[in-house]
């Protein structure tokens, strides 16, 4: 029988409202002749309306939605930063934003300094700041940095510094407010490494971004908010999905051509055919002919398996295996076949297809392009089943 996790995260019908004057007052003499003035018109802004979500602990959990769609708003509200209007929220354990890094930096003192005095906003003593100290400097990789005062840092060191320092706290819940887009790439790795980690240990995350490829890598669950309202909520793949989608979906407003369908969308510059799947006992090959209706360049072409649950298992594309696509002129065909060792277990399987440019404009997203299912004479309770071998001998 599955384990039922514990909610550590009860959002129960919570709205949040401002109150917004029309007028600003941005001078003295404003504030004067506003004095003599009629009061302004005040305007109630609804941020959020009646969101309600459950996070259970270990869970890594993506909001998503558009800039002003209420997300980071959502987001301070779990972190007591605002109080709702209306509705609760019940959070169970110690939780940790990481939405302003480095708040209570002082540009004026060194990095070094900025850490002891830091570690103590955290509640550390100096002598426990001392022994993380080295931990914290090598995580942030500024060790050559460290006696330099923080206005010479770039705002990518300030970023790597605070949040080594806020990775020291002791936290059930953290709450990231994609803080980190200012890091490299290798620093966000290593960062997205530690808060897996975290999951293993039990810990709770959850992530607003705009960022897709993360929400579909890390998160396990997501939600959607559009015009302060939830408008999708499920798995995170799905929702990364639907929120590429609506970006698409805005850009045709007005074309009378729709190329879309419940479970394929994109512009429609290229296309993909019905594709053919081949398995063997020791092999899967898909096989599909791509028509471009335009001229096109840079195309990436992809696939992904997904098993009856919805859980993505494997996928690859052109970018990927850095095989370069030649320029495609209108109504030529293109050929794209991938094979890979069949270590899938039994069940009934399903193949994403996707085509799109290096500027990720979606062309044709295609889910459940086709099904294919898997018989094997073993059986296993493990996602994968490839061929492995066992061998006994006697020691004496």
């Amino acid at each position: 029988m599955a384990e039922v996790k514990e909610v550590v995260i009860d959002v129960n019908n919570v709205s949040k409202d401002f109150l917004l004057p029309q007028e600003k007052v941005n001078s003295l003499k404003g504030v004067f002749i506003s004095l003599f003035k009629p009061k302004s018109k005040i305007v109630n802004q609804h941020a959020l309306k009646d969101i309600s979500f459950q996070v259970k602990k270990g869970e890594f959990f993506g909001i998503v939605g558009r800039n002003g769609s209420g997300k980071s708003t959502m987001l301070k509200i779990l972190a007591n930063i605002y109080q709702p209007t209306t509705g609760s929220v019940d959070i169970k354990g110690k939780l940790v934003p990481f939405i302003e890094l480095g708040v209570g930096f002082n540009s004026e003192l060194t990095g070094r300094e900025n850490v002891y005095l830091n570690g103590a906003m955290l509640g550390f003593s100096r002598a426990e700041v001392e022994k993380m100290y080295d931990d914290i400097v090598e995580f942030a990789e500024l060790r050559p940095f460290m006696d330099q005062k923080l206005k010479n840092y770039s705002s990518g060191m300030q970023v790597r510094l605070a949040f080594s320092m806020a990775t020291r706290a002791n936290a059930d819940i953290l709450l990231i407010d994609e803080v980190l887009a200012v890091g490299d790439a290798d620093f966000q790795r290593k960062c997205f490494n530690y808060f897996k980690k975290l999951k293993r240990q039990g810990k709770t995350v959850v992530f607003v971004s705009h960022d897709m490829n993360a929400v579909r890598e890390y998160c396990d669950r997501a939600i959607m908010i559009e015009k302060s309202e939830i408008i999708a909520s499920g798995n995170a793949g799905k929702i990364a999905t639907k929120y590429t989608r609506m970006f698409i979906e805005d850009s045709k407003m007005g074309q009378t051509e729709d190329t879309s369908s419940s479970n394929r969308w994109g512009t429609g510059d290229v296309k993909y055919s019905k594709p053919k799947i081949t398995v063997t006992d020791k092999l899967i090959e898909i096989i599909v002919s791509a028509k471009a209706n335009v001229d096109v360049k840079d195309a990436n072409f992809g696939f992904s398996i997904t098993d009856a649950t919805g859980q993505k298992l494997l996928g690859t594309n052109s970018i990927i295996k850095k095989v370069k696509i030649p320029r495609i002129e209108t109504n030529q065909r293109i050929k794209i076949s991938w094979s890979f060792p069949n270590i899938l277990r039994d069940g009934d399987y399903f193949v994403d297809l996707a085509a799109v440019n290096t500027s990720n404009t979606v062309w044709d997203w295609w889910e459940e392009a086709a099904s294919f299912r898997i018989l094997k004479e073993e059986n296993t309770t493990y996602t994968i089943h490839p061929d492995i071998n066992i061998n006994l001998e006697e020691v004496n």
